[in-house]
């Protein structure tokens, strides 16, 4: 589907294009039919635009051309005898419940969960400097490294989704302005923040506009820690 729709999409902005002549416009839609995937060109049509009928001053005549698509089945089938194979199982028998194209669909958004044990095995929590040889101490680390995965997975959905339903952003490494940061950049944000005693008075130092309105995006207990001084 999405391969139809790219290939679609490409010749609706050929189809716009002039040429000065039928073999360029021809030779230009050869090329560009090369790069579908799974689709070849079925029939095209090329139009010719004079002047008059055109009702600018142009020196001579320019050519359009457009054209359909159908499936090329020999790639579509080569593809499918050489694509791998896995089985899903469910207890859910009835397709009108659970079809196959829905199951695939929840069987693949488990990838986004599954992503997010990489940050355990970051250099930075220093997992591999810990060393266990009771069970019962191996199994509390991990139950502590997956409660501290919960945490920083729902701590950066609630900035994504603040962000998102305020329509603002914050800048990322580059500079650039994105919805979606990590919480990994956020922490980094946050760095070389202290709480600082001076004349009996707690002040937090290197507070700056950015990092107070990302602080706002987060719930109130957040915003509590950061705002001792108030």
């Amino acid at each position: 589907m999405k391969a139809e729709e790219k290939a679609r999409s490409e010749l609706k902005k050929l189809a716009a294009e002039k040429f000065a002549c039928e073999a360029d416009a021809v030779k230009v839609l050869s090329k560009l039919s090369q790069k579908f995937k799974y689709h070849q060109i079925e029939k095209y049509k090329v139009t010719v635009i004079t002047p008059k009928a055109q009702g600018t001053e142009i020196p001579s005549d320019v050519y359009q051309i457009s054209a359909t698509i159908m499936k090329d089945e020999n790639k579509i089938n080569q593809d499918s005898l050489s694509a791998g194979r896995f089985i899903i199982a469910t207890n859910v028998l009835e397709s009108s419940q659970l079809g196959n194209s829905t199951m695939i669909y929840h069987y693949k958004a488990q990838q986004s969960c599954e992503r997010g044990f990489a940050f355990l095995k970051d250099l930075s929590f220093f997992a591999n400097s810990v060393y266990l040889k009771r069970p019962e101490r191996i199994e509390a680390l991990v139950m502590i490294m997956g409660l501290c995965l919960l945490v920083y997975k729902l701590a950066q959905r609630q900035i994504r989704l603040a962000l998102y339903e305020s329509q603002l952003t914050v800048k990322n490494q580059l500079g650039k302005s994105i919805d979606n940061p990590t919480l990994r950049w956020i922490f980094q944000c946050f760095q070389s923040i202290h709480l600082v005693t001076f004349h009996e008075e707690k002040q937090v130092s290197n507070w700056n506009q950015e990092r107070n309105f990302i602080l706002n995006l987060l719930p109130e207990n957040c915003q509590r820690y950061y705002r001792i001084v108030t």
